[in-house]
């Protein structure tokens, strides 16, 4: 039998590589003003994969740059590693980005000559980054394309090299936007690989995607902003858990006959043939009705990111954000969402 378990929302006890606190920005003057990130917090361990989702227009991208150094908050502050990116210019070696696909390339360059670069552009001396260039283009499988112009490289063997780059003076936090957009079945896999393999060395990594199924696959946290305001961060399981519908799907060996289906129908329970979806307030009266049939498996009715998602963007007040009944559910259709 297999039962939901309540997930922790805390981040790891492990060090804290971004704390971003109470963040704004806002652009014009008088009535033309616009306020594109409101009191935004985030904060990201070393080894943890954050996923920070909204739609279009939200302020995702603003965060990031005021994350990155490249434009200032009005108000808030942002450590990384304990550096101030606005104030301390060492902060800035710690933060790798590939941002907007793979544009941090020269097509003319080959993957070797991108690195050596870009690691002299961090600082990184150029022996130890073709050293580096070396180890990154094996890990990456790209060793063999090594002296070959980007500009013939397959859209896959770009987005990695892109990566690598943003690698090669060894960030602690990585800043990855659509890692995978665009690429084919076998290309995005390899990429996610690439990511977990990453975290799993200490990096931290903000990732930003509108594929939510790759970032409900990849993140251990989720975080979502909705016009410029935090409006949910949980662990990722813990969020999907608080909306699912609150129902079960239980799975027995053999068809269920009638008599018995007409008993699960009175409780409000659906059969089909050998599977029963039923509110788990009648879990025992379920069971009760089918002994002794033999039962496969049970199994709670989850949402997935994309209804959790949809749902948030669309809510009109925060006032049902504690509650996963069904009624949640109907708010969270896609009209007017832009993915």
């Amino acid at each position: 039998m297999t039962l939901p378990l309540p997930v922790a929302d805390s981040p790891p006890l492990s060090r804290i590589i971004l704390d971003a606190k109470n963040l704004k920005k806002s652009y014009g003057r008088g009535k033309r003003r616009f306020e594109a990130v409101r009191d935004v917090s985030l904060r990201l361990c070393a080894g943890e994969v954050l996923a920070f989702l909204g739609p279009n227009g939200a302020g995702k991208t603003t965060t990031i740059k005021m994350i990155g150094g490249l434009i200032r908050p009005d108000a808030g502050q942002v450590s990384i590693d304990g550096l101030d990116p606005h104030r301390q210019s060492l902060a800035l070696k710690r933060v790798g980005a590939v941002l907007e696909g793979n544009r941090n390339l020269y097509w003319r360059l080959t993957p070797l000559e991108n690195i050596e670069y870009f690691g002299g552009l961090r600082q990184v001396p150029r022996r130890m980054a073709r050293q580096r260039g070396e180890h990154l283009l094996e890990q990456f499988g790209l060793i063999d394309k090594r002296k070959t112009p980007v500009q013939q490289l397959s859209r896959g063997m770009q987005q990695k090299l892109a990566i690598a780059v943003a690698l090669v003076h060894q960030p602690t936090l990585l800043l990855l936007d659509e890692p995978t957009l665009g690429l084919d079945v076998e290309a995005s896999e390899t990429v996610k690989m690439l990511v977990r393999n990453i975290a799993a060395a200490g990096c931290a990594i903000l990732l930003t995607t509108h594929q939510l199924d790759i970032a409900e696959e990849l993140s251990d946290r989720v975080a979502i902003i909705r016009q410029g305001e935090i409006i949910a961060e949980h662990s990722t399981q813990a969020l999907i858990y608080q909306f699912s519908s609150g129902t079960y799907r239980l799975t027995c060996t053999q068809a269920i006959d009638a008599q018995r289906a007409s008993k699960i129908m009175t409780l409000g329970g659906t059969v089909i043939d050998n599977q029963v979806h039923f509110s788990r307030d009648v879990l025992y009266e379920i069971l009760a009705i089918l002994r002794p049939l033999p039962i496969r498996e049970i199994r709670p009715n989850q949402a997935n990111l994309t209804n959790v998602f949809l749902t948030l963007i669309n809510v009109d007040s925060l006032k049902n954000l504690d509650h996963g009944d069904a009624e949640t559910w109907q708010q969270g259709g896609n009209e007017g969402i832009t993915l």
